[in-house]
């Protein structure tokens, strides 16, 4: 143990996405865009859902859920990323990046979950219309709600100990743009072996089985639209559910990439990549796909919008 303790640094250095000045103010400019638009898209359906009762519904409370998640998943990863962009000084203590790393595991196995759950829900509303009041009361939704916080903060629960006994001695430069586990993986002087199953049987388990299970969703969703005898109605929902299924493979995808892949296989530049649009580029786009392409979004987001600008006019007459 003493060994250890020897050999765990007080801080690391964070090699980032480029060290090319040019790509560098590039990519400040294009990620300080990115993470406004998911901050502003997901703050206004949570603020839209909030004042319109007509949005009071299950669907809208998921998507709610999705979206703090999504504030939150992204908060952990895009200011370190914009400040080690320009910034000289890439260093981050390790008790910031333990930190980081728990809510980033924690949030993302929580969303990987809540996605299943979003989907069992539009496969209930679709092919069980009937019945789909007395499922989807508010009390099972609760519930289903607190499924995503223990799935993924058990989960970093059990990740954080296991890397962070290990002795980190070949450098303290890890090539990557935030703390992720893979990266510090490799940074061990011993063999990670039991940290490499622990993240392949927490990624079958999360990841994986949410993935099939959204996967499996879809599929009936799409065999009961394909049997509506309204081509204009089958059109709009299945486009929707296509876009669904496109942003969540996107988002189940690249997390997969990273942490069911061997260690040998790994290449580091694809996986920066893969990270960036998993915490950074999917957390912008869900609020779009999900919600702001609803009309039923549109419409209140206008209405509210107009009540807004009538109480400014008022002030000022």
């Amino acid at each position: 143990m003493e060994n250890v303790n020897q050999t765990l640094p007080s801080w690391f250095y964070l090699l980032g996405l480029s060290t090319s000045p040019h790509i560098q103010i590039i990519g400040f400019i294009l990620f300080l865009i990115i993470y406004i638009v998911t901050l502003t898209g997901n703050c206004l359906l949570l603020i839209t859902v909030r004042t319109s009762p007509t949005l009071h519904t299950p669907m809208y409370f998921f998507l709610c859920n999705l979206s703090f998640f999504d504030i939150c998943f992204s908060t952990t990863v895009a200011p370190l990323l914009l400040k080690n962009t320009l910034s000289i000084d890439k260093s981050i203590s390790v008790g910031a990046c333990a930190f980081q790393m728990f809510f980033y595991l924690g949030l993302g196995g929580a969303e990987c979950s809540l996605l299943a759950i979003m989907a069992y829900d539009r496969f209930v509303a679709i092919c069980r219309p009937l019945h789909y009041s007395s499922i989807m009361n508010m009390r099972f939704c609760i519930i289903l709600a607190i499924i995503p916080w223990i799935v993924g903060f058990t989960n970093s629960s059990i990740q954080i100990p296991i890397t962070w006994r290990l002795p980190f001695c070949r450098t303290h430069h890890v090539n990557h743009f935030f703390c992720e586990v893979p990266p510090l993986l490799s940074l061990s002087c011993i063999d990670p072996w039991l940290n490499e199953i622990a993240m392949y049987v927490a990624a079958s388990l999360i990841v994986l089985s949410s993935f099939l299970l959204t996967l499996v969703s879809y599929v009936y969703i799409i065999s009961t639209i394909l049997r509506i005898h309204s081509s204009r109605g089958r059109h709009a929902v299945f486009s929707t559910c296509v876009s669904h299924l496109a942003v969540v493979s996107l988002y189940y995808g690249t997390i997969m990439s990273i942490y069911l892949h061997p260690p040998s296989s790994n290449s580091v530049e694809s996986d920066k990549i893969a990270s960036v649009l998993y915490t950074v580029v999917t957390p912008m786009l869900n609020p779009i796909i999900y919600s702001i392409r609803n009309t039923d979004v549109k419409n209140n987001i206008i209405a509210n919008t107009k009540k807004v600008v009538k109480l400014y006019q008022n002030l000022l007459m």
